[in-house]
């Protein structure tokens, strides 16, 4: 499960696929991807774009073989990513722009031995291992791939903040890093927080029994203290399945319904859950929000449990 939310693209795809005419000053972005023979964008204006060069599935040859292949879209919804058939590598594009190479060492080889996670603004891809650990750090900003903090690749990574200017990743505990990977924050905690605001100080985590989160949390990253636990008052039936800020600070959760997913902004203080949007399942056979990890519980038309 991933902890990003992309609210502002979210917000610009509802208003749109509900019938609302975008702004004619607004440029579209991608609204969802899905896949039925292949890979298409749907973007907020209403225009679908199809990725032929995107696999759909892991290759006969990958240790996975079969596996859906990974497509991602970042939060802002205007960069995505695919391994192309051409030479299996994982790629970058914009709507416009040309693809261009994360790593040459994530392949389609390693579809769910390695998972991709994207920062909000695309411009930083992070993947983690079935080692466990992580295996690459790749700055698109810059061009460069890292090498791990400490030269070990035995972090785990928990997320980006919403500006994708810190990376929060987990080893002893909770560590916040900046983008060349220096360590800003390491609290001491023995609590493993999923989301870090954009102060870099504020961080939150779901509370309860893995897939029937409820509750949550605040922790404050400078001096390891934690709030009391915060029921999130949404409906009967609904769970926190994704938890993030946006980019004011604000608590939001993604939760999945019968038709789709819905948005919520919730109180720190009440867990008040105020309803945002929702948005409806297109009828595909895998669909992809902007600000999603490799697996989210909606991504399938049946829930399934993640790969480990």
């Amino acid at each position: 499960m991933g902890f990003r939310t992309a609210l502002a693209t979210l917000l610009l795809t509802a208003a749109t696929l509900i019938g609302q005419p975008a702004a004619a000053t607004t440029p579209a972005t991608i609204a969802y991807a899905q896949r039925t023979q292949t890979w298409q964008l749907v973007l907020t204006n209403g225009d679908v774009v199809e990725v032929p060069e995107a696999l759909a599935k892991a290759p006969d040859d990958a240790v996975n073989a079969g596996e859906r292949a990974p497509f991602l879209v970042s939060g802002d919804g205007r960069h995505f990513f695919y391994f192309r058939k051409s030479d299996r590598l994982f790629v970058e594009r914009t709507l416009n722009g040309k693809e261009r190479v994360v790593s040459r060492n994530l392949t389609a080889f390693a579809i769910y031995e390695e998972w991709p996670s994207v920062s909000d603004d695309g411009s930083y891809v992070i993947t983690e291992t079935s080692a466990p650990g992580v295996g690459i750090f790749a700055d698109l900003r810059k061009g460069k791939v890292l090498p791990p903090p400490g030269r070990t690749d035995s972090w785990g990574f928990v997320g980006f903040s919403p500006d994708g200017k810190r990376l929060l990743l987990a080893g002893d505990g909770p560590t916040v890093f900046d983008r060349g990977l220096h360590a800003r924050m390491r609290p001491k905690t023995r609590l493993l927080p999923t989301a870090l605001a954009n102060d870099y100080v504020t961080a939150a985590m779901p509370v309860g029994t893995w897939r029937k989160f409820r509750k949550l949390r605040l922790l404050n990253l400078r001096t390891g203290r934690a709030s009391g636990t915060v029921t999130v008052r949404l409906p009967r039936g609904q769970y926190i399945d994704d938890l993030d800020f946006d980019q004011a600070g604000r608590v939001i959760v993604r939760s999945k319904t019968k038709t789709g997913v819905a948005i919520y902004r919730v109180s720190k203080a009440t867990g008040k859950a105020t309803l945002l949007r929702t948005i409806a399942r297109p009828d595909a056979e895998v669909w992809v929000l902007p600000g999603d990890s490799t697996y989210e519980v909606w991504t399938e038309r049946k829930t399934k449990a993640p790969q480990e």
